[in-house]
């Protein structure tokens, strides 16, 4: 950040000034995560029975607000500077100086990029794409301010500004979406997808519906819920062991630690056209159709022979 002050003190470009002002919000953003991932390894306690993990959403939201005020503010000082247009000097020393500082940006936004995958933190994630961004944007700074210096057309310098200015507002904006949905429990769509594929690929004979399932995150934590339709004939020992095995299914082929709440249902002999139990002493009548398990069955909440009522009605109309 210091360097790029100076970069803009000794050259008075409005576009390197709007790459250091980006560069205040990576400092005070950098500063709300490190505490934020603090927080978020704290043990669950009375007053947060499921962690402290919300809290990285917040600081997700922090950061891309931050973003987002520097962007307009970028933008403002850019129409600003098409009126009152200051003389630009010394650009090549403040190339120099903005490469170091984007080589820099790139490298530590990768490593944090990396790190975040390892441990599944959204903090790490959101500061590490906030560095790459501002990496990048560096880079195009730079290109433009070669054209400047080799072509002398001013109104470059404020173009870039303008662009740079767009750009870190539409990231700032891409981290606000991904917070505000992460604190509202919005569902993420490739965590379930997964779920449920692992569920598809292993299950088994007496599990024979899986409905209203749901999932929530907690920062480094998952937490699932569901209903599992079993045998009605099944005493609580087994129901509790098909609940475990579902349960050390997912945690064992589920990158992040979950926490999983599974409703037992008894099965109806309107389930027995879908159920594939062998000798069951209670069947109504045979097996005639196969339900593969994809994300829109087993997100409703009904058991699936609803489903295929639903189904075969439809073909009628």
């Amino acid at each position: 950040m210091l360097a790029k002050f100076a970069a803009y003190y000794i050259t008075n470009s409005n576009a390197i000034f709007t790459d250091a002002l980006e560069s205040i919000v990576n400092v005070v953003a950098s500063s709300f995560a490190f505490y934020s991932i603090y927080l978020s390894s704290m043990p669950r306690d009375e007053n947060h029975p499921y962690g402290h993990g919300k809290v990285e959403f917040f600081s997700v939201f922090v950061e891309g607000g931050l973003i987002f005020i520097a962007g307009l503010f970028i933008i403002g000082k850019a129409i600003y500077n098409l009126f009152y247009p200051a003389d630009l000097e010394n650009i090549l020393e403040g190339i120099g100086i903005i490469a170091a500082t984007g080589l820099v940006n790139y490298v530590l936004g990768s490593f944090l990029l990396k790190k975040s995958k390892r441990l599944n933190s959204l903090t790490l994630m959101a500061d590490g794409k906030h560095l790459l961004t501002d990496a990048y944007s560096t880079l195009g700074l730079m290109i433009g301010l070669l054209l400047l210096y080799f072509t002398g057309i001013r109104f470059i310098d404020i173009a870039l500004s303008l662009i740079l200015g767009v750009f870190i507002l539409y990231n700032g904006y891409k981290l606000l979406r991904k917070s505000v949905g992460g604190l509202m429990d919005e569902s993420d769509a490739k965590i379930v997808e997964g779920v449920v594929e692992i569920l598809q690929l292993n299950r088994k004979d007496t599990w024979i519906d899986v409905h209203n399932l749901r999932v929530q995150r907690y920062g480094t934590e998952l937490h699932l819920d569901c209903h599992l339709t079993l045998p009605n004939y099944f005493d609580l020992n087994q129901v509790h062991a098909e609940v475990s095995e579902i349960d050390q299914l997912i945690n064992k082929n589920v990158a992040l630690k979950t926490e999983f709440f599974i409703h037992a249902d008894p099965c109806l002999s309107k389930c027995c056209h879908y159920c594939s139990m062998k000798d069951c002493p209670i069947r109504s009548e045979d097996k005639t159709i196969d339900l593969p398990w994809n994300m829109e069955l087993l997100i409703k909440n009904r058991k699936h022979f609803e489903y295929t009522l639903q189904q075969n009605e439809s073909k009628k109309l």
